[in-house]
């Protein structure tokens, strides 16, 4: 594979990815400065780390729902999860934007666990794993500290009655055709899988069909999961639906520094998951690929770089607190001031504080899952024209 190839689906991502580059390819547009400045402005004067260090850099839709929100019509917040074992600290990008934004602008969240699409999509696992991880990952997500009368989930095996009628609609403007194309289905794909954007399709429709009105969607994900939704906009208008706007964040490294974090494989190492204990998280950041230099001497003569470095990539997207204690990681190790072997001895001890104050939520997070699944839609408004 030439060394400008890659691969990028919901479902696979191959080969070194030039983010710029997908981002044209899907015809998303820039995150700019001046966007950012609009939104920092409707929360209060602060900027989430993840849209400050670029973590977040590309958007459909934003400059409309950012207008709208200024006009007194909120915009709501959706995100998903397929269940397929546990949490690692790429997996909270999304949900950490989110519950910040629902903090700031005091604007409903939807999540949607998709254990049916995980069951259709991994052939080892059955249904009773992905609806137990389901509830792991639930209760991990909730443990972030979204705010639970504003906080709602669609768990798909648990909530198609909410999710049918919609989902119904939705099928029935989708062709074959248009999932072969966006998805590379071979004809032997179960119909699970086909029907499956279906049913991701519906939160960001969901609250517009309860209100019988317009209600506007922001979806942040990460940019491989943009063709799901590039199918859901070009059906919501002929539905009677706003477009679903999005935010994408770039794919972080994994812990090898080439392919992204993975929760299932022989990548296992390549990934800090949620549940590893303090004694993995040491070992695995121990020997986790950076950008430094072959000796310590040519590190300080010359300088690490950060931007190859998956070590950065954690500071970068969650474990720096400051934009000051980023700025100084990134300015020592660029300078060769910081060796990777401090870098890393930091960064063991900040993951575990994480993990541990995380693992202390998450009791209280598993009592409020059950208040928060949908099971039933509520009754329909009658639609305004």
């Amino acid at each position: 594979m030439a060394d400008e190839e890659f691969v990028v689906t919901p479902y696979e991502v191959r080969g070194k990815v030039d983010h710029e580059r997908l981002r044209e390819q899907f015809g998303a547009e820039r995150l700019t400065p001046a966007l950012l400045e609009r939104l920092r402005g409707l929360a209060g004067g602060e900027l989430h780390p993840l849209l400050t260090r670029g973590v977040y850099y590309s958007h459909r839709d934003l400059a409309r729902l950012l207008d709208r929100h200024a006009k007194g019509e909120p915009f709501f917040v959706y995100s998903g999860r397929g269940p397929s074992g546990p949490l690692h600290t790429s997996h909270l990008v999304p949900f950490e934007l989110c519950r910040w934004l629902q903090e700031k602008l005091g604007i409903e969240m939807y999540i949607q666990i998709t254990d049916d699409e995980k069951f259709w999509f991994r052939p080892h696992l059955t249904r009773a794993e992905t609806y137990r991880w389901g509830i792991e990952n639930l209760t991990d997500l909730l443990a972030l500290g979204f705010d639970p009368k504003r906080t709602h989930v669609f768990f798909d095996t648990r909530s198609i009655g909410a999710m049918y009628s919609i989902a119904v609609d939705v099928a029935k403007r989708i062709p074959y055709s248009t999932v072969r194309a966006v998805f590379g289905f071979p004809p032997s794909q179960n119909i699970g899988l086909v029907f499956y954007t279906a049913l991701q399709t519906v939160p960001a429709f969901y609250p517009s069909w309860v209100a019988g009105r317009p209600v506007n969607c922001l979806i942040p994900c990460g940019i491989d999961q943009d063709p799901h939704f590039r199918v859901t906009r070009d059906i919501a208008e002929g539905l009677g639906y706003p477009k679903p706007g999005l935010l994408h964040s770039v794919m972080l490294p994994g812990l090898a520094g080439d392919k992204v974090m993975s929760t299932t494989g022989d990548t296992r190492d390549n990934a800090l998951f949620l549940n590893d204990p303090p004694k993995e998280v040491a070992r695995k950041l121990r020997k986790a690929f950076t950008g430094g230099r072959t000796s310590v001497e040519e590190q300080r003569r010359l300088g690490a770089v950060p931007e190859v470095c998956s070590v950065w990539a954690q500071w970068r997207s969650r474990f720096a607190e400051s934009e000051a204690e980023f700025e100084t990681i990134t300015a020592d190790c660029r300078s060769g001031k910081l060796l990777c072997g401090d870098c890393k001895a930091n960064l063991i001890e900040r993951v575990n504080g994480f993990l541990a104050a995380h693992e202390a939520r998450r009791p209280a997070a598993r009592e409020l899952a059950e208040s928060v699944i949908l099971e039933t839609a509520p009754p329909r408004a009658t639609p305004t024209s």
